[in-house]
């Protein structure tokens, strides 16, 4: 999968500028940058949220744009910002929405078997019958995530899913994301505003300001001083913590 040449405008304002990328297969790809950098927006045209204005996004060698929703449903999955359903669904329910681009409502037993393994991979077999309004914000997002595996894609994209956590989830909500790529085999791309998330669970980074891509690279290459200063306008100091460089700004 990659991405050439990507622009996007609202209202006249160019918010993604002749974004190109490949995004590496089976690793973690975070997307990083400061507020307004265009990285979101990068993120809703790959998943086809929203509509490029000019470019292109190749997934398996055909325009993404080219792909029917069934089909692509079933090897690429998303999670926005705001994932709030309305419906009162229990934890459950809603992992077998994991399974629509397979059976639509005609759920089988080996669907069941899979909801029930994406359940228990993410330990929320004691809240499988409870509603989600009754979930507190970290067990809320890890059924989310069993929604995610239980529709079995190559590719997960995720959109800032450490928003609203406080660091014990956040910093849960990373380890599963390394899971799904190292236990799984996923390909995971995901929006973040912690650097030293992206850096301490990624393969690769790719950095972008004023919707252009400033860096693209691997964990390495991308968080040194002089890049993240660039990037962020701050001074920064980069430190190792287990083999991982970590950043500190001021």
């Amino acid at each position: 999968m990659f991405v050439k040449e990507l622009k996007k405008q609202y209202d006249g304002k160019t918010v993604v500028d002749g974004v190109s990328f490949e995004i590496p297969k089976g690793k973690v790809l975070s997307l990083i940058g400061p507020n307004g950098a265009g990285k979101s927006t990068v993120m809703g045209i790959l998943s086809r949220l929203i509509a490029r204005d000019a470019g292109l996004v190749d997934f398996d060698g055909k325009d993404i744009a080219k792909w029917k929703s069934k089909e692509l449903a079933k090897r690429l999955a998303i999670l926005t910002q705001t994932n709030n359903i309305q419906m009162k669904l229990t934890v459950q329910e809603l992992v077998t929405f994991g399974r629509f681009p397979y059976s639509g409502n005609h759920i089988t037993e080996e669907d069941r078997k899979i909801v029930n393994q994406a359940i228990a991979y993410m330990e929320l077999q004691e809240f499988e019958d409870r509603f989600i309004d009754e979930l507190s914000g970290g067990q809320r997002q890890r059924a989310y995530i069993a929604m995610v595996i239980a529709q079995d894609t190559e590719y997960i994209l995720l959109d800032e899913p450490t928003n609203n956590l406080d660091i014990y989830h956040a910093t849960n909500m990373m380890k599963i994301v390394r899971r799904l790529c190292d236990e799984l085999g996923k390909t995971v791309i995901l929006v973040l505003h912690e650097i030293n998330y992206a850096a301490f669970y990624s393969d690769y980074i790719c950095a972008f300001v004023d919707g252009k891509v400033a860096k693209f690279g691997t964990v390495e290459e991308v968080m040194t001083k002089e890049t993240l200063s660039q990037i962020y306008n701050v001074d920064f100091e980069i430190m190792e913590i287990e083999g991982k460089p970590l950043s500190i700004y001021y």
